[in-house]
């Protein structure tokens, strides 16, 4: 897929995109380049306590940044119903990811365009909502190009699903629900 080449090459080199989710379009970046996840900040205009998503194409993506119980895994994606897990963190956690939280915001994509892109980069992505705190999150291309067009490295082409919306946000020792769908 030549979009998602084009999408990690950009983050490779230490770029910032614009990109659909299941729900909703998201920024990311790698995880582990900090400069660029304190330009992802910035451009969001979003405290680093908060925290930050990461979303991968499957749940291997996710050693060194997730610490789950020996022989337990994070369930398989449902398309149909997104949902974001809180896992314990591992130690490539650090604070720009985790924030002020023990805990890491994970979940493994079935969007097509960010599979396509987990899988170039070998990694998990960053994924925080294409808005600007407190702003509502961009609902097409139009208004992501309007928005973040001149302020990330590359936007990437297609559309939100298969959901729609945010995902559910669960903590994965509890099952207890901390954001519904």
């Amino acid at each position: 897929m030549v979009i998602a080449d084009k999408a990690a090459q950009i983050l490779k080199s230490g770029g910032v995109i614009a990109y659909p989710t299941e729900g909703v379009f998201g920024l990311g970046c790698l995880p582990s380049d900090d400069e660029a996840v304190q330009r992802l900040l910035a451009i969001k205009q979003r405290a680093p306590s908060k925290g930050l998503i990461l979303l991968a194409a499957n749940a291997s993506q996710f050693d060194g940044w997730i610490s789950l119980p020996t022989n337990i895994s994070l369930p398989a994606p449902d398309p149909d119903k997104p949902i974001t897990w809180i896992t314990p963190a591992g130690e490539k956690a650090g604070y720009l990811i985790r924030g002020d939280n023990a805990g890491i915001a994970v979940r493994i994509t079935t969007n097509p365009a960010a599979l396509a892109i987990c899988r170039a980069v070998d990694s998990p992505i960053v994924s925080t909502s294409a808005n600007l705190g407190g702003q509502p999150v961009a609902s097409n291309q139009f208004i992501l190009r309007r928005q973040f067009g001149s302020l990330v490295d590359y936007v990437v082409p297609g559309p939100c699903g298969p959901s729609a919306g945010a995902s559910e946000i669960r903590d994965f020792l509890s099952g207890d629900v901390l954001r519904p769908r």
